[in-house]
């Protein structure tokens, strides 16, 4: 196999060090690029030419779910490995039908990754081992999750009510003593546990869902 050409977007800089170091000792694996935001990658990507791209989901501006879409209706050649701390399927499904190949947890190891980086570089689809056994039981059982047990943190179903009560963004970080950044955060985590796009979508599902009165 020859080497594999591999670009990283994470917006926590700690990660994208962190998974520099951990595949700088791997000689099969070049690193073409390491961004941290939407901007950065659609402005360096066409010139770094990467084979695979390992992809944060959780971004401010832009979830990588939409993201990984508009990125491959571009470059459908790429191979994108979807890398969070979010387990629930509903994620894994959403960017896989967007067209990644891959969906990796943030907290696997080195060989982990690197494994799901040849396998995926291979034509194959990989999911970390973790997330499998639910996903199978899914497939064979059904989705047993109600429509009103979506799961919301304390704090993604305060910031839910405030949008509800059409509050902006930084009226609701300044309610809350929170940064602005981290309402977007938020807003994008409800954004996708929902399956929505736009404030008002936002609210009717919750309403409709029993998550809001």
């Amino acid at each position: 196999m020859e080497n594999i050409k591999l670009a990283i977007i994470d917006d926590h800089k700690v990660v994208v060090d962190g998974l520099l170091s951990m595949l700088s000792s791997e000689q099969r694996i070049q690193v073409v690029l390491a961004v941290q935001t939407a901007d950065e990658l659609n402005n360096k990507l066409q010139e770094s030419s990467p084979d695979i791209l390992l992809m944060d989901i959780q971004m401010p501006g832009i979830s990588g779910i939409d993201l990984a879409y508009s990125v491959l209706k571009t470059y459908p050649e790429l191979r994108i490995i979807a890398f969070s701390s979010f387990d629930e399927s509903h994620y894994i499904k959403q960017i896989l039908r967007n067209g990644a190949k891959g969906y990796l947890l943030k907290n696997a190891d080195r060989q982990t990754i690197i494994e799901a980086i040849f396998q995926v570089a291979e034509g194959e689809n990989y999911i970390d081992e973790r997330l499998k056994s639910s996903l199978l039981q899914e497939s064979i059982f059904g989705n047993k999750r109600s429509m009103h047990d979506i799961p919301l943190t304390n704090r993604e179903t305060e910031i839910l009510r405030l949008i509800a009560e059409e509050f902006t963004n930084q009226e609701i970080a300044d309610k809350l003593f929170i940064g602005l950044r981290t309402v977007e955060t938020h807003r994008l985590n409800l954004n996708q546990k929902l399956g929505v796009k736009t404030s008002a979508g936002l609210v009717k599902q919750a309403i409709k869902r029993g998550l809001i009165n």
